[in-house]
């Protein structure tokens, strides 16, 4: 905040959204844009050298997406602030960022206002949930409902996300820098777990799950 103003980084695979975004955040009097990323593995690369106070990013994008993005970026930066967009409504994202070591969880159809009071909010290093998400998430730890998905471990929660979307064992391995075989491994876990025989059914859980659009 060398201008006095924070410095976001926004993360979106969509030009037209970030525009939206840089908009309302530069209409703020004590924030700037300083850098913008169409994808996951950019941001995590260009960190470093951006050093931006908080980085705005969303989950659903082609290659690493969000959450692989997230870790990877606090892997080498633990101190890294991250504010994270989401078009999902569900509980199952948020829980997954934020014990990834994201600071905040927004959905895309909040208030202009919501997301500047967010990120003043993750730039003052406080977690940030939006009031309906968190009161879901109380409701969910009292009664003890649980999504069938939260039995996957993180790293399988990203792999079943990537096969969800249809993206070939090869494909899911170059993004995630695994092998085959290990990705073929949590494939084979994956479905174990959520009693599923094939990657279609495993889409059709994570759209019953909230967390594919249908």
């Amino acid at each position: 905040m060398s201008d006095g103003k924070i410095a976001v980084m926004l993360v979106d695979d969509h030009a037209v959204v970030r525009m939206g975004f840089k908009l309302l955040i530069e209409g703020a009097d004590d924030m700037r844009v300083c850098a913008e990323s169409d994808s996951g593995e950019d941001a995590a690369r260009r960190f470093g050298e951006i050093a931006p106070d908080v980085v705005v990013m969303d989950v659903s994008m082609p290659g690493i997406g969000g959450l692989e993005a997230v870790a990877r970026i606090l892997a080498r930066h633990p101190a890294a602030k991250i504010l994270v967009l989401s078009a999902h409504e569900d509980t199952i994202l948020p829980k997954r960022m934020l014990k990834a070591g994201a600071l905040g969880y927004l959905s895309k159809r909040s208030a202009a206002e919501e997301l500047i009071q967010a990120i003043r909010q993750v730039a003052g290093g406080k977690a940030f949930l939006e009031a309906r998400l968190a009161q879901e998430m109380a409701v969910q730890q009292v009664t003890g409902a649980q999504n069938p998905v939260e039995v996957l471990s993180g790293r399988e929660f990203e792999v079943f996300m990537h096969l969800a979307r249809g993206e070939s064992v090869a494909d899911i391995a170059k993004a995630l820098f695994l092998s085959p075989r290990t990705v073929g491994t949590h494939l084979y876990n994956i479905k174990q777990k959520l009693n599923a025989s094939n990657a279609a059914e495993l889409t059709l859980i994570a759209m019953h799950s909230g967390l594919l659009q249908q």
